[in-house]
C-alpha cells in the first residue's frame, strides 16, 4: 500500500464512503446482520448530504440479544437499529456542519 502524495486526495471522488463491520460475534445470525446492514444503508442514503465528504466506517461494537430480539428481522430490532444510527449519524453531521458566525 502506498502512501498518497502531498496534496493528491486519498480519495478520487468528493463523496461520502461507507463501510460496514458487522462481526459474527455480536450478530450471530447472518439474517440479522444482513438486516442490520440494510438499516444502516437506509439511514446514510436519508442524512444524504448531510454527513461529510469522507470515508465512514460503522462498526458493530455490542450485541444485538437474541432473548431481547427474538426474530432476526423483527420490528423491534430496526426500530433500536434506526434509532441508534440515526443518533451516530446526527453526531456526524453536526461535526462536520461549518459553525455559523453571529452577527455583531
Amino acid at each position: 500500500m502506498s502512501v498518497p502524495e502531498e496534496g493528491r486526495a486519498l480519495f478520487p471522488v468528493a463523496d461520502t464512503w461507507l463501510g460496514v463491520m458487522l462481526p459474527k460475534r455480536w450478530a450471530r445470525r447472518a439474517v440479522t446482520r444482513n438486516t442490520i446492514r440494510r438499516q444502516i444503508y437506509e439511514v446514510s442514503r436519508l442524512a444524504g448530504s448531510a454527513l461529510p465528504q469522507a470515508a465512514l466506517v460503522v462498526r458493530l461494537r455490542s450485541e444485538f440479544s437474541r432473548k431481547q430480539f427474538v426474530s432476526a428481522t423483527s420490528d423491534a430490532l430496526k426500530v433500536a437499529v434506526r434509532a441508534e444510527l440515526t443518533l451516530l449519524m446526527d453526531r456526524v453531521a453536526v461535526k462536520s456542519a461549518p459553525a455559523e458566525v453571529a452577527p455583531c
